[in-house]
Formats: C-alpha cells, structure tokens, sequence
C-alpha cells in the first residue's frame, strides 16, 4: 500500500487546477484582503509585522538546516535552538511571499525564491511530524508564489515537498499500536500532508489524506468533545494542540473540496466540532484547570523539572492560549468568534491574523 501512494504522489500532481491556491488565498482573495488592509485598521495592524518581516528579510540570507530537531528536546537544548533559529526562515517565507502577492514587489519574489530553493536543497524529511509542522508557514508562503517562481525553482520545491509528504506517508511514528499514531503527533502529521498535497494540487492524495482525518476524529476526538490528548496529559495545552492541525487541514480540504470535516461527524459521534465546544468554557472563564496534574508523559515532568514554566502541574490553564483555536473555527461558524473576543482582555484590540484572513476567505455555507 505504501508503494501506491508513493506512486499517486509522483504521478498525480497537477491534476486540480493549477491556478487554484487553497491553502493561502485566491487572486481575488487577496484583491480583497488588500482592500481590508487599505481601510480596516484592525487588518492593517495584523499586517504589519509580516511587512516589517519581509523587509527585514530582504537584507537576510537563508538559513536552512539539514533536519529540523526539536521534538523530544528540552529547552535550552543547543540541537533545538538551532532548529528554532533556522525555521525562523517559514516565518520569513510566508511574509515576503504575503507582500509580493498583495503589493506585486519583485524583490520579495526573487527573495523568497531564494529562501525555498535554499530549503528545498539543503533539508531532508525526518517523518517527524512534531518537527515538521513547523513547516507549516513555508507552505503557505509557497503556496502564493508558486505559479509566479521560475521553473527550475518550482520543480526544485515541488520535489522536495512531496519527499516531506512521502516521509509523513511512511512514517515510523505512524506504526500499528504506537500513541504517535493516534495521539496530537498525527494530526500534525494529516495537516502537513494537507497543506502539500493542496498547495501541489494532487486530488488522489487528497482522497487518502482525507480518511486520515476522519480516521483520527474517530479514534483521537470524543463523543462528548473531550479527547485522547487531554486524558493523556491531564492538559488542555495539548487539548488546543491536535484541535488546531485538525482545524487547519478542515480549512485547506473545505476550501478544496467543499467537504465540511470541521462539522462531520465520526461513528460514535466524535466531531472537531464537539471538541472546540468542549474548549470555549475554559477559554471564555466558565471553567479553569489545574493543567498537567495526571499526565500519563514522563516528558511533561522532565520539562516542568528543566523549569518549562507553561509545563509546570498544577498551574491553571491559560484562557488566552485558547483563543486562536476558536478564531480558526470561527471560519466555521462565526459563534466562536463572539467567544474569543469574550476572553480578550478589556480595551485590547485583537489583530489575530486568522481574523483578517477570515475575512476575505470563500465563507463556509452553514447548514
């Protein structure tokens, strides 16, 4: 089975549209998201750290690293600090292709074009999802230009990128009877696949990618909302953590497909949906937790000794690092945004770039 999926991954790129960009913007989205910018303060303040990023990245040089290590790692770690230092580069990526698409500037261009074949050459997949989610703003940021790149590029990122998706495929942390299979590590694993096989345009891949999903609403996500995550680790933290890859890869399918994985629902009744419900009562206040008290993970307790302060057991779980998740699946249903705004602080203005990119994206049709 693995030597056909590899197959379909070689041969079936470009079967969709290649004009078609499903896990960023559209042309007309972004016509559209730059007319928010130009008159809604609030887009142009979410904006202006991508425009302060690409600028700075125009003077910078990439930094690419063979292989992206920070899973299993403590911080402080020096593997890990160079992890972090080089993947500051998707960050880079994803703004300077951000600024050539809205304001056509053919120096971010030719610069990003720099950065991903830099990262196309030099890195080697790991099949380590909790390593390569970090990828996620590259792919992004490719999947704007990737129509506008020279062909030589195109087919250098391309390669390269299916080698990632082919080394999630096949990962060993994916094995019958392993927790990574069914854990938050999978589902980091689904949005990679997602997002490449999307932003290459390989609808049979998509299929498969596809029962992923509903596979792990199935086996990682709870009739009543709760989930594996969270009855492992006694943590909302890692609650939030397979919600938001989940949301994500619901997002690029829907907007792909029409397909509404964020509202389907599994056999026993299990839904991405249910569990982002089960999240807003700790997000808005109603409820708190004591995070990490019961964690199954010896890796938790190892953080929390290296003096992690967000790993530490007991310490009452933070609304605020709930809110993205509920501005994500507010794409699905605006109800999530009236509760994110609920746990904002008073007066602040919240310039979540999800927001504005919700603004501008195709609506999701509410049944």
């Amino acid at each position: 089975m693995k030597k056909g999926i590899l197959l379909i991954l070689g041969l079936t790129v470009g079967y969709l549209s290649a004009k078609a960009q499903y896990t960023s913007l559209s042309d007309d989205e972004f016509s559209k998201l730059k007319s928010l910018i130009n008159t809604d303060a609030g887009a142009k303040a979410a904006f202006q750290p991508f425009q302060a990023r690409a600028d700075k990245a125009l003077t910078e040089q990439p930094n690419p690293i063979e292989r992206i290590t920070t899973e299993g790692k403590l911080a402080g770690d020096p593997d890990k600090i160079k992890t972090i230092k080089a993947v500051e580069d998707a960050n880079k990526i994803y703004s300077l292709a951000l600024v050539y698409k809205l304001y056509n500037n053919k120096a971010c261009l030719d610069k990003v074009s720099a950065f991903l074949l830099a990262w196309a050459k030099t890195n080697k997949s790991t099949g380590d999802p909790i390593d390569e989610t970090r990828l996620e703003d590259l792919i992004a940021g490719y999947d704007m230009v990737r129509n506008d790149i020279a062909p030589e590029t195109k087919k250098a990122v391309d390669s390269w990128l299916n080698d990632v998706a082919e080394g999630e495929l096949n990962s060993k942390y994916m094995a019958p009877g392993k927790g990574t299979a069914i854990n938050n590590w999978n589902s980091h694993r689904i949005k990679i696949i997602a997002m490449i096989v999307y932003t290459l345009h390989n609808n049979k891949l998509g299929d498969i990618v596809q029962n992923e999903l509903k596979k792990q609403v199935a086996i990682n996500l709870y009739p009543d909302g709760n989930g594996y995550d969270f009855t492992e680790r006694d943590a909302l933290h890692y609650h939030i953590y397979t919600l938001e890859p989940l949301i994500t890869a619901a997002t690029v399918i829907y907007r792909a497909t029409g397909k509404d994985y964020f509202n389907y629902k599994s056999e026993k009744g299990s839904s991405i949906k249910k569990s982002t419900d089960f999240l807003v009562p700790f997000v808005t206040g109603e409820k708190t937790h004591g995070e990490f008290l019961n964690s199954h993970v010896a890796f938790d307790k190892a953080r929390a000794k290296n003096g992690e302060k967000d790993y530490q057991a007991g310490a009452l779980f933070n609304p605020l690092t709930g809110i993205h998740v509920l501005e994500q699946a507010s794409y699905f249903n605006p109800k999530y945004l009236a509760a994110a705004q609920k746990a904002m602080p008073t007066g602040s203005q919240n310039t979540d770039w999800e927001l504005t990119l919700n603004k501008v994206r195709k609506p999701v049709t509410i049944n």
